[in-house]
């Protein structure tokens, strides 16, 4: 692992994220070149120590660690395909949103032009970064990750998830599957309460305690779902279904939307009607792991 705090990094594109990543980098004390499309975002970040290059080929030298943050993949592969980037030797770290077919893909083509390369997702927003708040997801050959760590530290925490380049996209979007179902799962109790005259601030501290005592069941949950073997414990899926139609028939009443909980009941039908009604909620994994209609 390199622990030399003042490895020179390259951060390529300067939106809000990118400017984010370039001044910890050199708040933590490392050399730092930056390049944009748009040169003049580089300009505080210039007053503050870092060198702006005229071009990508400038900015990415052989050897050097380069942290890619642009608008998307396309983009990635423009920037870096350039006839004035030399990439043999340079260690790519792309922390550009996309799915992880996508990282796959680069990582080949990144791979076959010399460079090493590990693909990465950001779970923070822009003021959070170089705080220990800053979750950094990076995949790809643990020993570039192992070689490049102490500089990503600057960013904030950083978490190796293994080997495969998508595994850091795939961890994203599944946090965003989590991350909207609990605010959605709110917003629906939200729009209950509101009929009753209960405002929003009111329910949140309820809700909040709600989800935090669901969350402490997932690692059992997980447990039957690697196992297969889903037995009622807490109660079956027949039991649950009956309070999602309360759930439903509440909603009308209200005058509130029913979407949400009548897509749920629906994926709990299928599995009663596939025999597992007398097993707990983690079977619907199966429902889940079905490809959608089209």
């Amino acid at each position: 692992m390199d622990d030399n705090t003042t490895t020179p990094v390259t951060v390529l594109g300067l939106g809000l994220m990118g400017r984010a990543l370039a001044g910890a980098f050199l708040k933590a004390g490392h050399p730092t070149t930056v390049w944009n499309r748009t040169a003049g975002k580089a300009d505080r970040l210039v007053a503050e120590g870092a060198r702006s290059a005229p071009t990508v080929g400038d900015a990415v030298e052989p050897g050097r660690l380069a942290v890619i943050c642009v608008t998307d993949y396309r983009a990635v592969r423009e920037a870096l395909g350039a006839a004035d980037v030399k990439l043999d030797g340079t260690t790519l770290i792309n922390l550009t949103s996309g799915d992880s077919g996508q990282a796959r893909e680069t990582a080949r083509w990144a791979e076959a032009r010399g460079a090493r390369y590990l693909d990465g997702a950001i779970m923070a927003i822009p003021s959070t970064i170089g705080t220990p708040d800053a979750v950094i997801l990076q995949s790809g050959t643990r020993s570039d990750f192992d070689a490049h760590a102490s500089a990503l530290g600057a960013l904030g925490t950083v978490t190796y998830l293994g080997a495969d380049h998508g595994l850091a996209s795939l961890y994203d979007v599944s946090g965003l599957a989590m991350m909207w179902s609990v605010l959605n799962a709110w917003l629906q109790g939200t729009a209950l309460l509101r009929t009753a005259g209960v405002d929003a601030a009111a329910y949140a501290p309820f809700a909040q305690q709600i989800a935090a005592g669901v969350a402490t069941w997932l690692p059992g949950y997980a447990e039957q779902i690697d196992r297969g073997s889903f037995p009622a414990e807490v109660s079956s899926l027949e039991t649950d279904v009956r309070a999602m139609a309360h759930l439903i028939e509440e909603s009308e009443a209200a005058g509130v939307g029913t979407e949400l909980p009548r897509l749920i009941k629906a994926m709990a039908d299928r599995a009663i009607a596939a025999g597992h009604g007398k097993e707990q909620y983690p079977v619907l994994i199966e429902e889940f792991g079905k490809p959608g209609a089209r």
